[in-house]
């Protein structure tokens, strides 16, 4: 049985199933995907993952996921004593919405424009409004999940893959100066304080200040 693959690139909404790995205490392979240089663009890229995108786990037995959700799912059901999940169905479903709503939501429509701002216009006098809209999706998101936080620790009582895909969205917000409202502030410190979080994030390159 050959070891796991992730397919990641520092600093992205990879360093999610980053943590969650390490925190599975999983064996496993890290192939650094530079974005720039289009290695995900590549023939021998797409033959594996026709989508062309990042995350990508392939697993012990072959298997090829994409997408974060899917990975995180995948590991949590894999590993179900880690309790990266619920037994309650109601904190399951809560974990599932912020994950989607983190992913879909605050990157692919809030980051994405900030980050890949020639994506969503081909006219470069547009950049500035394309950013601002951004901005403002991610503040009105941020001011949802803030409420949703109020008095936790984390999403639901216990660590869960929903707070390894938040925690790398308030990475983002961090590194782009966006102040996060206080209780998604609290979850991000929180995490920051997560051996494994630290392990990661040096492991990445980066240094958080205490």
């Amino acid at each position: 049985m050959m070891n796991m693959k992730l397919y990641m690139t520092p600093g992205s909404c990879t360093t999610g199933i980053h943590i969650l790995m390490e925190e599975l205490e999983l064996v496993f392979e890290a192939h650094l995907v530079n974005l720039l240089n289009n290695d995900h663009k590549t023939p021998e890229y797409i033959a594996m993952n026709p989508k062309s995108s990042i995350p990508m786990l392939i697993t012990n037995e072959g298997c090829v996921i994409s997408e974060f959700q899917a990975i995180a799912y995948w590991l949590a059901r894999r590993y179900p004593k880690a309790g990266l999940l619920s037994d309650n169905l109601d904190d399951e479903t809560r974990i599932i919405e912020m994950m989607d709503y983190v992913v879909a939501t605050v990157h692919m429509q809030g980051f994405a424009r900030i980050f890949i701002t020639d994506k969503f216009t081909p006219n470069e006098s547009d950049y500035e409004w394309v950013k601002q809209q951004g901005r403002e999706i991610i503040d009105n998101a941020f001011a949802v999940i803030n409420k949703s936080l109020e008095g936790r620790d984390y999403v639901v009582n216990q660590f869960s893959i929903a707070d390894a895909a938040l925690f790398y969205v308030e990475f983002w917000a961090d590194k782009t100066d966006i102040k996060l409202p206080q209780a998604c502030q609290h979850h991000y410190q929180n995490m920051l304080k997560r051996p494994t979080v630290q392990q990661v994030l040096a492991e990445e390159g980066y240094r958080i200040a205490s």
